[in-house]
């Protein structure tokens, strides 16, 4: 029998996303591919895992994540009923998709961006028009604005994946404002850059602006998969009427709201990033390799020009227990994406990856 008969046509054709290689547990590593914390998360989120009850387990965690909104809504002042989290962003770009653009909706997102976008519409049977990046990979906003003239939203990533280059609030303001398409932001990175362009206060003032945010990097919460989403209340609600029923469980509930609590450490720790990152890119451009200038906990840089090809590198590291990121794909074949991890980490992949090239 075929199974794939029961598959809709176009999830057969579906080329699903790929996250970063999942290192078997127990082994030694140096974690650079996947942009994750290299630190713990907050002592309040250690104690919150500590003081949970059997009650937290046992009943149904609230449908609409009622005491994270309010925390997240007074955190950003907005009201509880301008925030929707959920299951991580990535669960939350699926709802926006399936409600604001849905089956031959356009979006128009810059090339190249978070690979999830373009997945998300072959999932929903949207097209997507792809804005090409300069040649310094910097976007364009008036191009992205012209593309969208009939487009129902445009995605934007700021600081840029796998760019880390960061737009300031006032470019993405004045994107916002030059359309009437929806415009999504990622501020997934935000809290590493160097300054604040955050753009949720905005959201009071424009009726067409969404801003994604996540607990899995700064708060170092990736496994507990919380995200949130910002916006008008119109928009919200919109959302809230396709969003799963419990679409974020109890604990992850709890870990959220434990971690948004000390701002202190979260920004200890991305100012330990921000360190690490300018002296790595530092390092690697006295080493003759091109570097993007990040403002995200990663950076996207080039090998020297007589060295071996991005991809065989990024193989010969891992097998010296160093996991970092290589996209194939238009513009990035020769790059690889390095997440920044401790010092420690970040000196013993250039004494590596000095001898590699050597």
């Amino acid at each position: 029998m075929n199974l794939t008969q029961y598959t809709l046509p176009h999830i057969e054709r579906l080329q699903p996303y790929i996250p970063g290689t999942q290192p078997a547990s127990g082994l030694t590593v140096a974690r650079l591919h996947q942009n994750e914390h290299p630190y713990p998360p907050s002592p309040f989120v250690l104690q919150a895992l500590q003081d949970l009850g059997s009650e937290l387990i046992r009943c149904y965690p609230h449908s609409q994540g009622g005491e994270l909104r309010e925390a997240l809504g007074a955190h950003y002042g907005v009201s509880a009923e301008q925030v929707l989290c959920g299951n991580g962003s990535s669960e939350l770009i699926q709802l926006i998709y399936r409600a604001f653009i849905g089956l031959g909706g356009k979006a128009v997102i810059p090339y190249p961006t978070f690979a999830l976008y373009d997945n998300a519409a072959a999932a929903w049977q949207s097209e997507v028009v792809r804005v090409a990046a300069r040649p310094d990979f910097t976007i364009d906003t008036e191009e992205l604005a012209a593309a969208a003239c009939d487009a129902r939203a445009i995605f934007l990533v700021n600081p840029g994946a796998p760019t880390g280059l960061l737009l300031s609030a006032e470019q993405v303001e004045r994107l916002a404002r030059s359309t009437s398409a929806l415009v999504i932001i990622d501020e997934a990175y935000m809290d590493f850059a160097d300054s604040d362009q955050s753009v949720i206060r905005l959201i009071h003032e424009l009726p067409n602006l969404l801003v994604l945010r996540t607990f899995s990097k700064a708060y170092a919460l990736a496994g507990a998969r919380v995200g949130c989403v910002f916006g008008g209340r119109a928009l919200i609600r919109g959302l809230e009427k396709i969003k799963g029923v419990y679409p974020l469980n109890a604990l992850s509930q709890r870990l959220a709201i434990a971690a948004l609590a000390d701002q202190p450490h979260m920004r200890r720790g991305a100012e330990e990033i921000r360190q690490t990152r300018a002296s790595f890119s530092l390092a690697l451009r006295a080493a003759g390799w091109a570097v993007l200038p990040s403002q995200g906990n990663f950076v996207l840089c080039t090998p020297p020009p007589q060295a071996v090809n991005a991809a065989t590198l990024a193989e010969r590291l891992e097998q010296n227990g160093i996991y970092v990121r290589h996209f194939r794909a238009d513009r990035l074949e020769d790059k690889l994406r390095i997440s920044i991890g401790t010092s420690e980490q970040m000196e013993h992949m250039l004494v590596v990856t000095s001898r590699l090239l050597a």
